[in-house]
């Protein structure tokens, strides 16, 4: 009886052995690499779909830094409107439950609306104390429809983690100070 490495190399050319071997090898190798590259904690620049840089997210009330069209934060989970403490709003900007009621204080009345402010362009201006801009975006395919990730720029040295900003998509001098993403309705 052979052993089983000679009977696959009497079975198969020399250059296809090898060329499988070493696809197999690198995929193995690979693998490892690309999967610690999506583990949380494991690569801290990997923080929503499509950024794999290190730039950080906005300021956002709950996290992800999800915004509408115009700038407004959202809750990333299901795209509802946020106010600046993170509770859902309605279109008139009140708080409302889970089921879209207005809360109401303990005397019955509606509570009373709390700010809603853009994140990038008052959130952030707020925060560096210089005018912030969305200046430039990039597209990806995430979760079957198109995702715009957003450069919110300033005239800055540092990126809101601390390291040096770079250019980005931004214009003017300005430089990439966070980032943010809009999901659209385009399939992809």
């Amino acid at each position: 009886m052979r052993p089983i490495g000679e009977s696959l190399a009497a079975s198969t050319s020399r250059r296809g052995f090898l060329a499988r071997t070493s696809r197999l090898l690198a995929v193995l190798a690979g693998g490892g690499a690309i999967s610690a590259l999506v583990k949380p904690g494991t690569a801290d620049a990997f923080h929503f779909c499509g950024h794999i840089y290190t730039t950080d997210s906005c300021p956002h009330p709950t996290g992800l830094p999800r915004v509408d069209a115009h700038g407004f934060p959202l809750r990333a989970a299901d795209g509802h409107p946020v106010d600046d403490l993170g509770q859902p709003v309605n279109t008139a900007g009140q708080p409302v439950d889970a089921s879209g009621r207005v809360l109401l204080d303990p005397d019955g009345l509606p509570l009373p609306p709390a700010p809603r402010t853009r994140v990038c362009q008052d959130g952030v201006t707020g925060r560096i104390g210089r005018r912030a801009r969305i200046d430039g975006s990039w597209y990806r395919c995430c979760g079957g429809h198109i995702r715009k990730l957003v450069d919110c720029c300033a005239h800055t040295p540092r990126r809101i983690n601390g390291d040096a900003a770079l250019t980005g998509y931004c214009y003017s001098g300005r430089r990439v100070y966070c980032v943010m993403y809009y999901d659209t309705k385009i399939p992809c």
